[in-house]
């Protein structure tokens, strides 16, 4: 598979999901969009009614944690973390997203690194109806050290891996730059 059809995929992949948000939403499917631009649309047309949200209900777990891993921009994928984080909490979002990195594809395992970090977005009580009226959110929602260390110690491991000849990514005999430099 050359780059082009990876991304390929990857945009189709992305398109998927953001359509599935979009018809949880009602949104409807953007046909007179063009293809190329149809997802960035719908993802667009999705981020004001998710945050407007008090909740989502369960259902909309997956597709956001699913949309947010093949968004292929970083600067975008937070469109779909961050009201899953007000909906669901930093600890749900961040566990699924160390599912992906453990047992993603490559693509996935990318594309939940990109999510990690938007996932650490700052909550406002201003910004979502996801609080009490008093301002107040249950901290268990949030609580996440032993994630964040679960994380470090996962992907810390697949670096090494990977760096290392005949590591998950890399064909066996294959030496890596520092190895070479040697």
């Amino acid at each position: 598979m050359t780059e082009g059809d990876r991304h390929e995929a990857s945009t189709r992949s992305f398109l998927a999901c953001a359509a599935e948000v979009a018809r949880l939403l009602d949104l409807g499917v953007a046909a007179d969009v063009p293809e190329d631009r149809r997802a960035r649309h719908l993802a667009h047309a999705a981020r004001k009614p998710l945050l407007e949200r008090a909740g989502l209900p369960e259902e909309f777990f997956d597709p956001l944690m699913a949309a947010a891993v093949y968004d292929p921009d970083p600067s975008f994928c937070r469109w779909f973390v961050e009201p899953a984080v007000y909906a669901f909490g930093r600890r749900r979002v961040m566990t699924a997203l160390l599912g992906y990195l453990r047992t993603g594809t490559t693509a996935e395992r990318a594309g939940a690194q990109r999510a990690w970090y938007c996932a650490h977005v700052p909550l406002r009580a201003d910004r979502s109806p996801a609080y009490a009226p008093n301002g107040i959110r249950d901290p268990a929602l949030d609580d996440v050290d032993d994630v964040v260390d679960q994380w470090l110690t996962t992907s810390g491991a697949q670096q090494r891996d990977r760096s290392t000849p005949g590591g998950p990514d890399r064909p066996r005999g294959a030496l890596n730059h520092t190895s070479a430099a040697r």
